[in-house]
């Protein structure tokens, strides 16, 4: 049932990822379509805290949708985590006339939200933002395309290198402990071995396997290692006491969150922030978006939450058996 929203917020919580801004533009200009105002949280829970905020309107979302980052900077917040944090951010909404609020980030941002619903009656929607790719209940969230894509620019130029010196290059990428972005880059980049937190590893099966490709003529080995597993130093070192061949380490770090945001993200940015803004028009809250088979959903953010993240054993047996 629609109700009568005048004013909704939002915001970005936890690690930022590609295509963040996209999706506050998305919300705002969704906002200005159906005549909703918007404000801008700054800083996330740390901001609805501290009553840091900004008017948005179209003009101050012009020429952010190509910005890596997030125009409203972003942090994690203890205070929030504490019941006397809550009812400040729940009093900085009735102080602003917030109708809703829209948190832009990964589960703990969603858990936020959800004890500003199920505490203090804030209707809330989650918008999944993280390079992770770490909720089982959607396909993709929004930076994960960009930061494989920034991975797999890196792993490209690595392999010319590694190929002139017939090294070992083992290569760290974020995830925490879910391996999507090792997996994706790995198969994408024509990585010879990926390690992840989901597969124990093996340091015999992997120089075996390096043994067998130089045996089969390469002169190069690319490692993606998950940062869930090890650091790049740490298992370049253990490698190396393993192998003749010389290993290298780098760990890519945080440039995988920068960037403009992929063509893919901008368009998930687009639906998700449009969908955000009809579900708090209707009077929907307490609900997450995301991308099932190609169509935008929405779910119950516990329940969403508390989805087990599944590995994609397909996909890295199609690495094993394509990769050498």
């Amino acid at each position: 049932m629609e109700t009568a929203i005048k004013r909704i917020g939002v915001l970005t919580s936890g690690g930022d990822a590609p295509g963040m801004n996209a999706a506050i533009r998305s919300v705002v200009r969704a906002c200005t379509y159906m005549g909703i105002e918007c404000v801008g949280i700054r800083r996330g829970y740390n901001g609805l805290i501290n009553g840091d905020f900004v008017m948005l309107n179209n003009k101050n979302v012009a020429h952010i949708i190509n910005r890596g980052g997030t125009m409203l900077y972003t942090a994690r917040s203890d205070e929030f985590r504490t019941l006397e944090g809550q009812k400040k951010a729940a009093a900085t909404c009735k102080l602003l006339g917030l109708d809703g609020i829209v948190s832009i980030g990964g589960d703990g941002s969603f858990k936020g939200a959800k004890s500003l619903t199920e505490n203090f009656g804030i209707p809330t929607i989650g918008i999944p933002g993280t390079i992770d790719n770490d909720l089982e209940y959607t396909d993709y969230t929004l930076g994960f395309d960009t930061a494989v894509n920034t991975c797999l620019d890196i792993i490209n130029k690595l392999r010319d290198t590694m190929t002139s010196h017939e090294r070992i290059s083992v290569v760290e990428v974020m995830g925490r402990h879910c391996g999507d972005i090792a997996l994706y880059s790995g198969i994408a980049s024509g990585a010879e071995i990926i390690v992840v937190p989901e597969i124990r590893y093996d340091m015999d099966d992997i120089v075996m396997r390096v043994n067998r490709s130089r045996a089969n003529g390469k002169h190069s080995n690319i490692i993606v290692l998950a940062e869930g597993v090890a650091t790049a130093e740490e298992f370049t070192k253990m490698l190396q006491s393993e192998t003749t061949y010389s290993v290298r380490g780098t760990t890519i770090g945080h440039v995988q969150r920068g960037g403009s945001p992929s063509m893919a993200d901008r368009m998930l940015a687009a639906q998700f922030g449009n969908k955000a803004v009809r579900l708090l028009k209707d009077g929907i809250g307490d609900r997450v978006v995301g991308i099932r088979k190609n169509e935008i959903i929405d779910l119950d953010i516990i329940e969403a939450v508390s989805m087990k993240k599944k590995f994609n054993y397909e996909l890295y047996e199609t690495l094993q058996m394509i990769s050498l």
